[in-house]
């Protein structure tokens, strides 16, 4: 059964009424609570194969003997063509509808995660994180409005917050359960790709079983050409999150993309596991908090998020100084618990924002500004740790983030006031 989308009667949100069945076509299609589910697995599934490879690159590396700044562009190379993706195709959706956008989204993580499975070089990873993130710029922000639009009605604020802390969690679990299989797995690459392109050939069913959430309009073509259009109600508190984009997401960007060369430079450790745990540490927790504070006052959580991430990124940095790593993992756990927090009540706040049929172009800014701000700081570190070293690149790195944390708070302490 296929779904159209009015005014909620306290507005807001709006909700989901079904249309009349076609009398030619009689097709399968979930029920919206389960369609609701098996988005947020699918989504989760995107997740984890963010989050797989990083344990991986170490292995790359001691099999193939390539320079260490190449695991820094197979980092960068995925954010880059996510954002590109995102500029092209973030609001396409809004014009075809979401099961289009995301079945094709889903098949090319299929090919992605073949590419890995079969990559006789780095040159191959490399194009698939390429593919991977084309595939995820395209899923980001549909999945998020869609399922924000298939949440039962009195929970449309789930369906917000498990589009937040999905990305987030599934990286958690993606890096941790990779750790797990590289330090106890004979064959890990295998294994983990080809789950998680199983679990892809899953979401392509249950997005087809779905129903749809939006009417198709005109306007597809025009809306590739690359643009950032946030839709005027949301503007407002759109430029008011981007300090907290930043400080969320370079966060993430520094225990991704870094935190496995900072454990091998500076700590002298080559653990698989420990790897995958220091990447899955503040997603993990961040995930958690977000789903636990669903409730709280959105702007409230907001300010006391930053405060979280100022006090847990100080933390860390003082573990990397000293080399001191269960003061690392506290910084981490703290500052991970700011950032699904945060995330998650910003999203909460704009999402009820955008109508409709502006909603996946309303998700296609936040998520452009937030991997802009996970993957650019990445690759200038890279850079950095070849000109003056992996400590003070790794210092500065967090120094950057708590600065982009306390003009956020201040930013969201000013509007909490109003």
């Amino acid at each position: 059964m296929t779904t159209a989308q009015e005014p909620c009667p306290t507005g807001g949100i709006l909700a989901a009424r079904p249309l009349r069945p076609s009398r030619r076509v009689s097709s399968f299609r979930l029920r919206p609570a389960a369609a609701f589910a098996g988005a947020a697995l699918a989504f989760v599934a995107v997740a984890l194969a963010v989050g797989a490879p990083s344990p991986l690159f170490v292995l790359y590396q001691q099999e193939w003997g390539f320079q260490p700044w190449l695991l820094t562009v197979a980092f960068a190379i995925y954010a880059v063509t996510l954002l590109i993706t995102l500029l092209i195709a973030g609001s396409l959706s809004d014009h075809i509808g979401r099961r289009p956008v995301l079945i094709g989204a889903l098949a090319l993580q299929v090919v992605a995660m073949l590419v890995f499975l079969f990559a006789p070089d780095i040159g191959w990873i490399i194009g698939a994180r390429a593919v991977q993130g084309v595939a995820t710029g395209a899923a980001m922000s549909t999945f998020t409005a869609a399922l924000v639009e298939l949440a039962p009605e009195r929970q449309k604020k789930l369906g917000a917050t498990i589009g937040s802390t999905a990305p987030v969690g599934g990286i958690a679990i993606g890096a941790f359960l990779t750790g797990l299989a590289v330090q106890f797995v004979p064959q890990p690459t295998t294994l983990v790709f080809v789950v998680l392109a199983l679990l892809f050939a899953a979401g392509i069913l249950v997005i087809a079983a779905s129903p749809e959430t939006v009417q198709r309009r005109p306007g597809a073509v025009r809306s590739l050409i690359p643009r950032l259009l946030i839709p005027r109600a949301a503007r407002s508190e759109f430029a008011g999150a981007i300090p907290l984009f930043l400080a969320t997401w370079m966060l993430a960007g520094l225990f991704i993309g870094l935190s496995p060369s900072i454990l091998h430079g500076v700590f002298h450790l080559d653990s698989g596991l420990l790897n995958g745990a220091i990447v899955a540490v503040p997603p993990a927790v961040g995930a958690t908090a977000g789903l636990l504070l669903t409730r709280a006052p959105a702007r409230r959580t907001v300010v006391w998020a930053m405060a979280a991430i100022l006090v847990g990124v100080l933390i860390a940095a003082v573990g990397i100084a000293a080399a001191i790593l269960p003061l690392l993992f506290v910084g981490a756990t703290v500052a991970g618990g700011g950032f699904g927090a945060g995330f998650s009540a910003m999203l909460r706040i704009l999402a009820p924002l955008a109508p409709n049929d502006q909603r996946a172009e309303l998700f296609a800014g936040i998520f452009l500004v937030s991997y802009l701000a996970y993957g650019v700081p990445a690759l200038v570190a890279g850079e950095l740790i070849v000109a003056i070293g992996l400590l003070p690149t790794a210092l500065g790195y967090s120094a950057a983030i708590a600065v982009a944390a306390v003009v956020a708070l201040v930013v969201q302490a000013l509007r909490s006031r109003r």
